[in-house]
């Protein structure tokens, strides 16, 4: 049976600033519809979201909403002038006997409805435009990246949610948890054009790979053609020979066609240089404690971390998890225990409120003005990256900003290109240490691939804070769950692996202890990290336990990392055709066998320790 449309658009053009968004657009979303509707940073998917809810008129073209249904548009940036609280602004339009609804979402979303609105942050604001829009339950929600400012489990509230809504919805989000769990449609938004496919999120990225090959094929073709015809034309002169007109005409169109047709953006070219090693131990914490007044943030918690590892700390928001990284990294001291940092460390971080970004600045002087970026006596038109002096504009063209964004302020940016603005001050330094607070917030799935590539290659020590699941799980070796009161519990893996441990703990199922060290052995119940001292039954102090657990999986991945090196260096013509990138292979595969080995001896010393 055919749903009735609960909105469409037909032949929509808009332009900003001389430059076309749309032309020609047109889409249709249906009732019950699960949309997902993604595209590259800048492509346009929150301005169409607007044209979608009304609030951009476009240049031409229709917007046409059947009577009766309700289109509700979560916004971004809402105005709350007039309203004393957020509770009041969620609850302003509806009925008494409907605040109920703005109460669940408040507790689902946990949201302090009470708070005063001039005291409100934007995470704060924003989530009280999502509480508004679900309360108000209209036929079709417009969802702009509603899981930014959410902890993970009010991501998980969220997702029951939409769930189990009758209502449509169409729905912007870089979480690939989210969409590919509520999402049966795609809308793609690229270069100005909407396709749809009827299957959710789970299969874009080979419908969109698919779609760039007949593209690219397509091209080729008109290429040749173009080649095929200009050879004609010289030859048809030089022979002096009567010239056909018309073919000459369908040359110049072919020519047009093709000079027509838009280039896709390019990823961004991320790199990082770890510069010299770190010494093996990157961090030790003995006993460290904080509070806040009352607000106990961390009680005695200890913890060892060594080169290499991907230490991810996950909870909810406002227990502590970037207090605790920044004790971690020794920007903030402890009340109590101490912090001990390695030897050589390079640290950079990136941190979620972007205050290394002036936004007064533009683009090029947030990148010159930083004086360990500077090159001496070269003017102030270049920047030294990773040793290498670069054109600032060059450099930012890696970050995928046009000449013209180079002199705008920081302040015009959106929040992914802010991102990527960051990401390019810390990545220009040596680092062999990272700490990325919050970084997938507004990177689109593209530039998060490629972040999660960039890790994966990276010898340095990752600190990660962040509630994006399927991040978590593609980085992480090890995970710090914070979950209140002060208890923080370390965890063999990612979020998977986290929230697994916890379903046996929580069942009181008991894993099968498996002999051999492709398998780590998770404890039936997770222990909270207590003073490093033997454990008289196992013969191992805490932190030994801790990395006898999180071993296999890091020999698993270094065992992965050489088989894909050694299948790269099985190519006869390799060392001919690139020597340089023959020789980056071959010392990774070096330095990753002499690290298998290191990991293998290690870990046969702490189970001959543990057996006794």
């Amino acid at each position: 049976m055919a749903r009735a449309p609960l909105l469409q658009l037909s032949d929509i053009s808009l332009t900003f600033g001389g430059d076309p968004v749309f032309s020609d657009l047109g889409l249709v979303v249906q009732g019950g519809d699960r949309v997902a509707l993604v595209g590259r940073n800048g492509s346009g998917k929150s301005t169409l979201m607007k044209v979608m809810a009304g609030l951009v008129e476009p240049d031409s073209g229709s917007r046409i909403v059947p009577p009766g249904v309700h289109v509700g548009y979560m916004e971004q940036d809402p105005t709350m002038a007039g309203f004393a609280t957020l509770g009041d602004f969620a609850a302003s339009g509806m009925g008494e006997g409907e605040a109920y609804r703005v109460e669940m979402a408040g507790e689902g979303l946990k949201l302090d409805l009470a708070r005063p609105v001039e005291t409100a942050s934007g995470g704060e604001r924003r989530r009280a435009a999502l509480a508004k829009l679900l309360a108000e339950a209209p036929e079709l929600m417009l969802l702009d990246e509603p899981t930014n400012h959410l902890d993970i489990e009010a991501i998980g509230w969220l997702e029951e949610q939409l769930a189990e809504t009758r209502a449509g919805f169409v729905l912007i989000s870089h979480d690939r948890a989210f969409l590919n769990r509520l999402t049966r449609a795609t809308l793609w938004l690229d270069r100005g054009v909407v396709r749809r496919q009827e299957h959710g999120f789970t299969t874009f990225e080979e419908w969109r790979d698919r779609v760039w090959a007949e593209e690219d094929e397509a091209r080729h073709k008109l290429d040749r053609k173009i080649k095929a015809e200009a050879r004609w034309a010289v030859e048809g002169i030089s022979a002096r020979r009567t010239r056909n007109q018309g073919r000459l005409r369908a040359l110049k169109a072919l020519r047009e066609e093709r000079s027509a047709q838009i280039r896709r953006q390019g990823t961004a070219d991320l790199a990082i240089d770890t510069g010299r090693a770190s010494g093996k131990l990157v961090v030790e914490a003995r006993d460290i404690e904080k509070a806040f007044d009352d607000n106990v943030i961390l009680k005695p918690f200890s913890l060892r971390i060594q080169r290499g590892e991907r230490v991810a700390l996950v909870g909810p928001n406002g227990v502590g998890k970037t207090t605790l990284l920044k004790m971690l990294i020794g920007q903030e001291a402890p009340d109590s225990g101490s912090v001990t940092l390695g030897t050589n460390l390079e640290i950079a971080v990136f941190d979620q409120t972007r205050a290394q970004l002036n936004p007064d600045a533009t683009l090029w002087e947030s990148l010159t003005g930083d004086k360990a970026l500077r090159v001496q006596g070269r003017g102030g038109d270049q920047v030294m990256v990773r040793g290498t002096p670069r054109h600032v504009v060059s450099y930012l063209k890696d970050f995928l900003f046009s000449d013209a964004q180079a002199r705008a302020p920081v302040r015009s940016l959106s929040g992914g290109e802010k991102a990527r603005l960051l990401l390019a001050k810390i990545l220009a330094h040596p680092a062999n240490v990272l700490v990325l607070d919050e970084p997938t917030n507004d990177l689109d799935i593209e530039t998060l691939d490629l972040l999660q590539e960039l890790i994966s290659d990276y010898d340095g020590t990752v600190l990660l804070v962040s509630h994006d699941r399927d991040f978590l799980d593609r980085i992480a070796t090890t995970t710090i769950a914070m979950e209140g009161d002060g208890r923080a519990v370390v965890y063999a893996g990612g979020w998977s692996d986290y929230r697994a441990q916890r379903g046996e703990r929580s069942t009181g199922s008991r894993p099968e202890k498996t002999q051999g060290r492709g398998t780590a052995q998770k404890p039936t119940q997770p222990q909270p990290t207590p003073t490093p001292k033997t454990d008289t039954a196992a013969g191992l102090t805490f932190t030994e336990r801790h990395r006898l657990e999180a071993l296999p999986s890091e020999i698993e991945r270094l065992e992965a990392e050489i088989g894909k090196l050694e299948a790269f260096l099985a190519d006869p013509e390799l060392f001919t055709r690139d020597p340089l990138k023959f020789r980056k292979a071959s010392e990774a595969l070096v330095e990753r066998q002499q690290a298998l080995s290191t990991a293998e001896d290690e870990w046969l010393a702490l189970e001959e320790k543990a057996a006794g």
